[in-house]
Parts: structure tokens; C-alpha cells; sequence
């Protein structure tokens, strides 16, 4: 379970003002569907109704697995229902679902004997952290204030510019750095980037008792998010950090898990968070919306829900 010390770090800010998000989806109809995601369900000639399908259908047959997912979601005190909708988004628009969670462990027992290093145009990633630009991120506590730091830094001084005569491409941090396969940018049952597992490593650490990652151990990363058990744990610890990102900025989302699915699946909760109360100061309020991921997990609720009730317990 979540300790003192955790609860206490991510308290709201503005507990007297919170602002509840009511579930259900505020959009009448499901938001646009990026293209890549069209063009990827394509190519393996599927659909994504029958991705949705596959990755409902590994859930009943996985009893364990739902068993563990109950599990986990208790010691994150979040609603399971939050990383099963997590769970659903990733493999209906992403990939698609293996047959069974056993596949997974293989794949991770490869990772973990391949030779991976975090680097961008032949820079590695640790002494590109120690240029200026990343200084203040240092005195931020804890990994997740850390990593979303670093995030930030990349975006204002480095995506898109020429710095010291090196031209950076405007892609993300975690494209730039945490993509050593050039294959996809997220692993693993959850489809959890290394950058992602990075962030909330104190908080699966506090909670959950593993070993904190390092970007200069890349194995202990690649072996954590394949592993279809630890892999439940990032993506409860995921939703967790989201969760208490919007909290600390007045807004409770742990109602709604389409908001938390969306969340899971754009990242970067606590710049969406301070984004969305600083709108709300200057007049402009609303609630967190979902996209076309969070949509799905809001509108095929009932059903998922059930796959929890039928759930060992």
C-alpha cells in the first residue's frame, strides 16, 4: 500500500477547490483516431474492433492475471478498472494482443541479454543530462518531478533547434533518446516507454519494493516493462502519478478512467494539469476531456467492468 511519506508528497494543493470529474465522456461521439494508428491496424490486415476483441478475450482467459491487476491496483489505491482500461487502449490502437500473457515473459528474458544503451546521434544520454540546461531539474525531488523536468527542458531548449552546432529533430525527448530499437516507442504488455518506467521508479520503489531504474542500466528497464507481473505495477504506478498530478492542481480524475486511459496514453500529466488550472485562472475553465482512447474505455465500461466482477478473487 501506498506509504505516509508517498500520500503526503502528491496531498493536493488546493484541496479546498477540488474539482471532481464526473465520469462518463464529455464527447458525444469518439474524437478523431490519429493515422498512425490507422495505417498500423492496416497493415496487419485487422481491425480495430477485433484488436478490442483479442485483448477482452486474453483478459477473461488470464485469471492470474486479472487476479494481480486487482492486487496492485489495491497497493496503488486506485480502481482497478484503471489499468484494464489502460491495458484495452494500448491494444486496441496500438498493438495488437499476443494469445497469452507467457509470450510476454519470453520476449522479456531477450531484452534482458541485449545490448541497449539510451543514446541520440551518438550521444549517450547521461552526459547529454549534464549540460546546463538540465541544472534545475536536479533540485526537483523525486523521479517523477525529475524525468518530467528533463522532459521540459528537451521541448524549450533542444527539440527543433541547433544547439552548439548539433541540429536536434523535433521529436519528443523519449523519441530522441529511448528508442534504441527504431521499431516503436513503447514495450512490453503495457506498452510502457523507458522514459515513462524512468519516471515513476521512486514511486514503484516506495510501493511495490523493486529496485530503482537507471538510465545506465538499461536491461533492468527493458526487463521490467516486458514483464507482463512488473509490468501491471508501472502502469498502476502510471495512473497513480497522473492521478496525484491533477490532484495537486485541484482536479480529482480518479472517477473517470477514460481521463486516466487518456492520460496513459499522451503522457506528460503534470504540463497537462498546470496547463489546465492555469486556463481556469484566467477565466478559460473546463474539465479534463478524452481522446479517442480514453473514449473507448469510458464508452465500453459496462463490459470491462465485467471482466473485473468475473475476476479470481
Amino acid at each position: 500500500m501506498l506509504t505516509a511519506a508517498v500520500v503526503a508528497g502528491s496531498s493536493s494543493a488546493h484541496a479546498d477547490s477540488i474539482v471532481v470529474v464526473p465520469p462518463g465522456n464529455r464527447s458525444a461521439t469518439q474524437p478523431p483516431i490519429p493515422n498512425a494508428s490507422a495505417q498500423r491496424t492496416h497493415a496487419f490486415n485487422t481491425t480495430y474492433e477485433a484488436k478490442y476483441g483479442q485483448i477482452v478475450a486474453l483478459l477473461r482467459k488470464e485469471k492470474p492475471l486479472m487476479t494481480s491487476i486487482r492486487k496492485t491496483a489495491a497497493d496503488y489505491e486506485i480502481d482497478p478498472i484503471h489499468i484494464v482500461g489502460a491495458l484495452v487502449g494500448e491494444h486496441t490502437y496500438n498493438v495488437s494482443a499476443v494469445g497469452t500473457a507467457q509470450t510476454y515473459y519470453v520476449k522479456a528474458l531477450a531484452y534482458a541479454n541485449a545490448d541497449l544503451a539510451f543514446r541520440y546521434k551518438g550521444m549517450s544520454l547521461q552526459p547529454f543530462l549534464e549540460r546546463p540546461e538540465f541544472a534545475p531539474c536536479s533540485a526537483q525531488r523525486g523521479s517523477a518531478a525529475q524525468w518530467s523536468c528533463r522532459d521540459q527542458v528537451w521541448q524549450d531548449f533542444f527539440r527543433g533547434k541547433t544547439v552548439d552546432g548539433v541540429s536536434y529533430e523535433p521529436v519528443t525527448f523519449q523519441r530522441a533518446f529511448f528508442q534504441p530499437f527504431y521499431a516503436g516507442q513503447t514495450f512490453g504488455f503495457g506498452q510502457i516507454s523507458p522514459l515513462t518506467a524512468l519516471q515513476v521508479t521512486d514511486l514503484v520503489h516506495e510501493v511495490s519494493g523493486l529496485p530503482k531504474l537507471s538510465p545506465d542500466k538499461p536491461q533492468a528497464i527493458y526487463r521490467d516493462i516486458m514483464d507482463p507481473e512488473r509490468s501491471v505495477i508501472y502502469i498502476a504506478a502510471v495512473v497513480r502519478d497522473a492521478i496525484d498530478a491533477y490532484a495537486a492542481q485541484g482536479y480529482d480524475i480518479s472517477g473517470n478512467p477514460g481521463i486516466t486511459a487518456t492520460l496513459y496514453n499522451v503522457g506528460q500529466p503534470r504540463r497537462r494539469a498546470a496547463e489546465l488550472r492555469a486556463a481556469a485562472k484566467s477565466g478559460t475553465r473546463r474539465l479534463p476531456a478524452e481522446n479517442y482512447y480514453g473514449w473507448l474505455v469510458n464508452e465500453k465500461l459496462p463490459e470491462l467492468q465485467g471482466l473485473l466482477d468475473g475476476a479470481t478473487q
